[in-house]
């Protein structure tokens, strides 16, 4: 299999093994209350994230750092001509006016201006102020007037319509210059900038320092209005540095060949940003896909075949619950059941035997020759297919945003592609912690990014202190006191760290339920475990006050064309119709059941309802992360809730 092989490879070099030096505290009790690593990137010094374009072009300017899609085919770019792409770009952003420290809001999905833009506002001197590109008119009035923006860049008419009519309200001088991506404004600021110097540029660039802003943030909230998240260009550097030390050499060595990801994460988000860096600082060729939606993003991945991605556990879920659809439209559902049953049990068994951990029920062996032999024959049936869904080339995914299935993520290991998890906040730079790329623990997010320590403070909540930890919420100095104190910045997360200093994440501070007879329950262990199984789309474990918890869940478009497709019935039946069918209700216990397997009867679902619909962004019941706002969802769905404790 081609993930033992290459980790069992790696671990016989020397010079990849060892890359993280941990330190544990454990308090009177033996238990570990604190974990640190020790930092991997060498002191950028004066250097900044501004600076990569030109020291890759400097370096080694024929090298393919990206590639774009023209067409069908996906044309590579040099190290040197991004640079001359990023320089253009920056005399047009200061021939229209921005001021050294200015701030640019950039509107837009993943593409490749958005890249060139990012790097081009830092060379000119500004601060990037991103936008989802599915932002509201009140969200992008908030934050152009909150971060003081006076120039904008949108993605397409529509976008453009809504900022015009968002802005309309502020003073005339208040109103930000904008520009179009559908419109030519990469073009548009390469001919307002002819005038302008190459060495006004570099005069801009090389006057940033790491403690200078590079970008105000918004968190994307599930209640109340967005804080905009100062970080700094150190802030980013040590995250994408650090990052990129830690899993690019180790990722290098054991595929043999050039390492590329295509990404589809919204660079609004922070971790679509930090990767974009991280990638450009070591780099990784970089393609950019628009749509995280499964039937947008497999095409794409088939024609890019990037060795690793990046993505939230959605993602390796729609792939596993397509592969078991196309096998059940196949008349092989039962045979794909039992891939996943041999993929989980090989997993479980080959981590063991390859950790040294001696925890496999087996003895410590490693799977046996009949797992062994099963597991070659699903390959064949299963899981070569799984590969091929994603471009055939990949080995390795990083998982972030909420906790993977452990089941699931051993069944892509037996698949013979390695999902490592990381944990992290727009206030920490995007990851926290991560898996070493050389000691996989699935179940956990791994330990703390080179550099950075993590606590458990007494509650539970989980603090992160390093370089990596912003500086305050911008215009918001009491939300800030809220959540720093003395380097240590207050997650609002729920975790446990294991012997070894691996974090687990139980759930949100927050959004512990206390029922009425004063058990606390954190929805998240079952919502996570709810949403990794198929009819399953969104969910809300509720159950405040009230004396049995209860969930509300939604179905997966695809799983119930699938569904209906499986028993002929008529495409266009109606929803109302679907919930309340027996058989769909009973397919529901099967992964209420599953997620009732974690917790005790007292935290498990007794009760849940089917409502017809999805929590999507633009119904106002997801952030753009895809998050769902409780709040909003429990107003939403207020009579169903009540509902569920009648009788």
């Amino acid at each position: 299999m081609g993930v033992r092989k290459d980790l069992q490879r790696a671990q016989k070099r020397s010079d990849l093994t060892g890359r993280v030096t941990v330190e544990t505290v454990k308090d009177e009790h033996g238990t570990v209350r604190e974990v640190r690593t020790a930092g991997l990137a060498a002191d950028p010094g004066g250097n900044t994230p501004a600076d990569i374009p030109f020291t890759n072009a400097a370096e080694a300017p024929d090298a393919v750092v990206l590639r774009r899609k023209e067409g069908e085919h996906w044309r590579p770019v040099t190290a040197a001509a991004f640079a001359r792409e990023v320089t253009a770009a920056a005399r047009g952003l200061i021939a229209g006016g921005l001021e050294p420290g200015g701030r640019v809001a950039l509107m837009s999905r993943t593409r490749y201006e958005w890249t060139v833009l990012d790097f081009a506002i830092w060379a000119a001197g500004g601060q990037t102020v991103p936008v989802y590109a599915t932002s509201s008119a009140e969200q992008i009035e908030w934050i152009v007037r909150d971060s003081g923006a006076r120039h904008l860049i949108t993605e397409t008419p529509e976008n453009t319509a809504t900022a015009r009519a968002a802005l309309a309200a502020l003073p005339e001088e208040e109103r930000p210059r904008c520009w179009e991506l559908d419109a030519g404004a990469v073009l548009e600021l390469a001919t307002l900038g002819r005038e302008v110097d190459d060495d006004e540029v570099t005069k801009r660039r090389t006057a940033l320092t790491p403690d200078t802003v590079a970008t105000v943030c918004y968190t994307s909230g599930t209640t109340g209005k967005p804080k905009g998240c100062v970080l700094t260009h150190a802030n980013l550097h040590t995250e994408a540095a650090n990052t990129a030390e830690l899993l690019h050499p180790v990722f290098k060595e054991v595929t043999g060949q050039v390492a590329s990801t295509l990404l589809f994460l919204p660079l609004a988000h922070i971790l679509g940003r930090t990767i974009q860096i991280s990638c450009m600082l070591a780099r990784i060729e970089l393609g950019h896909c628009p749509g995280i939606k499964p039937d947008e993003l497999r095409p794409q991945l088939r024609s890019f075949r990037p060795t690793f991605v990046v993505g939230v556990p959605y993602l390796f879920e729609k792939i596993h619950d397509t592969g078991r659809a196309t096998a059940e439209k196949l008349g092989r559902g039962a045979s794909f059941d039992r891939a996943d049953r041999i993929a989980v049990n090989y997993g479980e068994a080959h981590l063991a035997r390859f950790l040294g951990r001696g925890r496999d029920p087996r003895g410590g062996k490693g799977p046996s020759l009949g797992l062994r032999t099963a597991r070659g024959l699903y390959d064949l049936l299963v899981f070569r297919r799984v590969r091929k869904e994603l471009g055939g080339r990949l080995r390795y995914a990083i998982s972030g945003g909420s906790p993977l299935d452990r089941r699931l993520s051993l069944f892509f290991y037996a698949a013979g592609i390695l999902i490592y998890e990381g944990y992290g906040l727009t206030e920490t730079s995007a990851a926290a912690t991560i898996t070493p790329p050389l000691a996989p623990r699935p179940g956990t997010v791994g330990l703390p990014v080179p550099g950075t320590a993590v606590r458990i403070a007494d509650d539970g909540e989980v603090l992160v202190k390093g370089g990596i930890v912003f500086g305050g919420y911008r215009n918001n100095p009491e939300a800030t006191a809220e959540v720093l104190d003395g380097g240590w910045f207050a997650t609002g997360d729920l975790g446990a760290l294991d012997e070894d200093g691996y974090l687990t994440i139980t759930g949100r501070k927050k959004d512990i339920i206390v029922t009425s007879g004063g058990k606390n329950v954190s929805p998240a262990v079952l919502e996570d475990r709810l949403r990794s199984r198929p009819p399953v789309g969104q969910c809300i474990v509720v159950g405040d006050n009230r004396s049995y918890i209860g969930a509300l869940i939604t179905l997966e478009p695809e799983a119930v064309a699938h569904w209906l497709s499986v028993r002929k019935m008529p495409a266009d039946t109606p929803m109302a119709d679907v919930v309340r069918d027996p058989r769909m209700i009973a397919a529901v216990q099967q992964a209420v059941d599953y997620a009732n397997e974690a917790v005790s009867r007292a935290e498990s679902i007794r009760r849940f309802a089917l409502v017809e619909g999805e929590f999507t962004e633009d119904n106002g019941l997801l952030t753009p992360s895809l998050k769902v706002k409780r709040h909003a969802v429990a107003a939403a769905y207020e009579r169903e809730i009540e509902d569920l404790y009648r009788g």
